[in-house]
């Protein structure tokens, strides 16, 4: 049968798998021996592309509250500016009567366009054709548009909506999965790669979202899981449902496997058109920016800051105040903002330029570093220093999170990478302590020691090995067994503790702090700091790579 041959399956409407193949110009009035036939047989290919899925999957994917791929790739990318790639591909396959059903595209849309006049290339899979399953030729539009990305230096975006390896073409399937993986893994760093899981994301196919550098997903429609409830059920006897598997909110507040938790799609996609307006397009690109000088004049938020650390060092306060108070206009994109939240990081600009914050938050567990929040903040750091966004940071750590659970479960090892992370930057790097920087933590929050370039103090902050009463239990512990009344001679060496050392002079003094400011001017100073640094030039020995504590 000739290459011009086709499916009704492909037919606007008709549901794939229906019927054999029939000659291109059947019943059509197209004769395609002539140059006008032959233009209109490519608009009626074209035209059966855009419509392969069947109208019955298209509005049980609308029912779900779903978009089609195509719906999805339009409203992400300004308008007309798609460009769609290998439209007219088609699976190769003849296992299980594939060779009846070959619709255009394969069930995948790949092509590139621009988010705000900025280049970028997309793919999206589309569940109305074979479940999104990924088999070769889908695979390969996939990996062929990566390329293209790496190539031109643009950020590629990925929208996941499948139902896993395509099982008539079996180990040709899992091969593309691999093909996929090492690039990701070979962009990583290079171009930022933002995943979007709008449906089902099983398998191995969970690998490629987690290489990527964001993940947003969308409650109640989009799920990630290796292995599904009726797997786990077999296995463990452990009866679980799709949504507390794997759901959005599942990744958002317990995984930290996605960045993100979107109301619908709409939402999900307006989220990522604002990453992407903060990232640069490449690794050796500048961040996008904005000319904006700042107005140094101090203002009555910045007076605010004045009074927000409480007298009573117990007593919490909203870290957002401070983040908010020194970015531009306050505006704050919050990345994983349900998942460790004793630990804040996000994007925001000053004087137009984008920056990354790292900042502890006395509001969730008194700010203290655990696990989860040291992991986050790490990676967080890595992706800024990967994609040359300076880094604020704003510290108010009483320490590590003790406790059995973190010990065994490797505080240790997982709260090193933090460490690693901060000294490896080579990224301007702006520290302000507010208020505790105790022990260990001190060290692993940007401090002077991991190179951080300016590093300032509120008067309120307490830098020391640890808090007051810890210290005096353990270095008056004689005295006070000894005391007529223990409470009142605590209390008075507590006050003398936290009058000589718990205070950031000594710290100054040793050009450990290279000033401290009131609250009032730290944006001014954090704007004249940035200033100096965008001249920074900063290497790391030479390497093949470090081996960060994973």
């Amino acid at each position: 049968m000739s290459e011009a041959a086709t499916t009704p399956s492909e037919r606007v409407g008709t549901p794939p798998g229906q019927g054999t193949e029939t000659p291109a110009d059947e019943g059509l009035d197209i004769d395609i021996h002539t140059t006008a036939g032959k233009v209109a047989d490519l608009d009626r290919r074209l035209e059966e592309a855009v419509h392969a899925g069947s109208q019955r999957a298209i509005e049980k994917q609308h029912a779900k509250g779903k978009k089609t791929a195509r719906e999805r790739v339009l409203e992400l990318l300004d308008e007309d500016s798609f460009v769609e790639l290998d439209e007219l591909a088609r699976h190769r396959s003849t296992a299980f009567g594939m060779e009846s059903r070959r619709p255009y595209g394969d069930g995948v849309v790949t092509g590139y366009g621009t988010i705000d006049g900025r280049q970028v290339c997309v793919f999206a899979q589309d569940f109305t054709v074979f479940g999104g399953s990924l088999g070769q030729v889908f695979g390969e539009k996939i990996v062929k548009v990566m390329d293209l990305a790496m190539k031109t230096g643009c950020p590629i975006i990925g929208i996941n909506d499948s139902g896993g390896a395509r099982i008539q073409e079996g180990v040709v399937s899992l091969g593309l999965y691999g093909e996929i993986f090492r690039r990701n893994v070979h962009a990583s760093g290079v171009i930022p790669q933002i995943s979007l899981i709008m449906g089902p994301c099983a398998g191995g196919a969970v690998y490629s979202p987690a290489v990527t550098d964001f993940t947003v997903m969308v409650d109640q429609t989009s799920h990630m899981f290796i292995t599904g409830p009726d797997v786990i059920k077999t296995v463990t006897g452990e009866d679980v449902s799709m949504e507390d598997l794997g759901g959005a909110r599942a990744h958002n507040t317990k995984s930290g496997n996605a960045h993100y938790l979107a109301a619908d799609e709409s939402d999900a996609i307006e989220y990522v058109k604002a990453l992407v307006s903060y990232l640069p397009q490449n690794n050796l690109d500048e961040p996008p920016t904005y000319d904006e000088e700042a107005d140094l004049e101090v203002g009555e938020e910045d007076r605010a800051l004045d009074t927000l650390v409480p007298d009573s060092p117990n007593q919490p306060y909203d870290i957002h105040t401070v983040i908010e108070a020194v970015l531009d206009d306050g505006e704050f994109l919050e990345v994983q903002a349900l998942f460790a939240p004793n630990m804040v990081v996000g994007l925001g600009r000053v004087e137009g330029r984008p920056v990354g914050v790292v900042a502890n938050q006395p509001l969730q567990l008194a700010g203290t570093l655990d696990i989860d929040a040291s992991e986050k903040a790490a990676r967080f750091v890595r992706t800024c220093d990967a994609f040359n966004l300076p880094v604020l940071t704003f510290v108010d750590v009483p320490g590590f999170l003790p406790g059995t659970d973190q010990e065994w479960n490797g505080i240790i090892r997982r709260g090193a990478k933090l460490i690693f992370a901060y000294a490896e930057a080579t990224v301007p790097l702006v520290t302000v302590i507010t208020r505790k920087a105790y022990g260990g933590a001190y060290d692993v929050m940007g401090s002077k020691h991991l190179g951080a370039d300016m590093n300032l103090a509120w008067p309120t902050a307490q830098i020391a090995v640890m808090g007051a009463q810890g210290a005096v239990n353990i270095l008056y512990r004689s005295d006070l067994k000894d005391a007529d009344d223990p409470d009142a001679k605590r209390a008075d060496l507590v006050q003398e503790y936290e009058d000589h050392l718990a205070n950031p002079y000594l710290a100054a003094e040793r050009g450990y702090v290279d000033a401290v400011i009131q609250p009032h001017e730290t944006r001014s100073e954090i704007v004249r700091s940035l200033r100096l640094l965008r001249s920074k030039r900063e290497s790391l020995p030479p390497k093949k790579h470090g081996n960060i504590p994973l």
